[in-house]
């Protein structure tokens, strides 16, 4: 397992990180013994990030990670949860507000059964809340012991920037991770969000790195996925904001799956393998169900794509960025031809 450094921080986790939205959820996610039959193997691996939040599994995924953690050296283990969706009816039980991250943030410690969470992540956007009470609601935890880092989760990147500012100006400690969905079919997020994390030290973490499967080979088209996957039992991962299967998606699948072929390797090492290629991104949340993926995604830490064969998948899966930046690029092709 290789590791990275998290944004400007001495923080190093392993570049495949294990996502736990899995972890109680009714349906489609996995009971505490074969979570934590997952938890073992990855630790056994090398693994030492783990991401959670307090909504995953309506709080089972916490609770099944704290009675885990008891048995290991805590010292070990980068653990990550995050705070923002709401867990009840009490109106304050919800958004980035000083009140609800000060009491989201104990409650996470209570089912984790620690005594501080190495990366504390607001989840989503408040649009009531103003973002210095978020930002000093953050600094205090870390100043109180109860958080050693602070990231962002689903941000634009004029907020980023913002927040970046705001904490420079008040001396707040600054974010050094943003989560984000991001994998071949999704890449949305290289227009303007990638560029903002590297321009204030931030990492990338990236969520759903697979696209709910779909990157794994598994499905041969966006109709009648086999019932007992993911994409089978949760209707929402192919369309709207969860969408992944474009016009050319089914195109990029088939010459992932020509390259698997040609290395010896599986889709899922390749398409993670992909993904780490960029330097911006620290880390891949990877979710499992069982021993076997997670060993499987896990191989994807140790294998560096070619970089041909990276830009093959990257001209294939390309998307068309809008206005201004379509202009930006056509106005600066060759610039820098004759440098260096």
């Amino acid at each position: 397992m290789k590791y990275r450094y998290l944004g400007n921080s001495g923080l190093a986790v392993s570049t495949i990180c294990l996502g736990t939205a899995t972890f109680g959820q009714k349906g489609w996610g996995c009971d505490k013994t074969v979570s934590h039959n997952i938890l073992d193997e990855y630790f056994e691996l090398g693994g030492n990030f783990i991401d959670t939040a307090d909504k995953y599994g309506d709080t089972n995924s916490e609770r099944y990670i704290g009675e885990w953690l008891n048995t290991k050296n805590r010292d070990n283990l980068v653990i990550a949860s995050k705070c923002f969706f709401p867990l009840s009816e009490n109106i304050n039980d919800k958004g980035l507000s000083r009140k609800h991250i000060l009491s989201a943030c104990e409650n996470s410690l209570r089912r984790l059964k620690t005594d501080y969470i190495d990366l504390y992540q607001i989840h989503n956007q408040d649009p009531q809340t103003p973002l210095i009470e978020t930002l000093d609601a953050l600094n205090s935890l870390i100043d109180h012991g109860k958080v050693r880092y602070v990231g962002l989760s689903n941000f634009p990147a004029w907020k980023i920037i913002k927040m970046y500012h705001l904490s420079d100006k008040h001396n707040f400690r600054k974010f050094i991770s943003g989560q984000f969905l991001y994998n071949l079919l999704k890449r949305n997020i290289e227009q303007e969000i990638i560029p903002a994390c590297e321009d204030v030290g931030m990492s990338v973490l990236c969520w759903s790195p697979l696209s709910g499967g779909i990157l794994t080979g598994k499905y041969d088209s966006p109709t009648k996925p086999p019932k007992d996957t993911r994409i089978g039992q949760r209707t929402e991962l192919t369309k709207d904001k969860y969408q992944s299967w474009y016009n050319n998606s089914i195109d990029t699948v088939k010459l992932l799956k020509k390259i698997a072929k040609d290395f010896n390797k599986s889709t899922s090492t390749v398409a993670l393998s992909w993904l780490l290629k960029n330097p911006n991104v620290g880390s891949l949340i990877v979710g499992a169900k069982n021993k076997n993926q997670i060993s499987d995604n896990c191989a994807a830490s140790d294998w560096d794509i070619p970089t041909e064969t990276w830009k093959l998948l990257e001209e294939k899966s390309k998307i068309k960025f809008d206005y201004p930046f379509d202009v930006f690029s056509t106005t600066t092709e060759g610039w820098f031809e004759r440098i260096g």
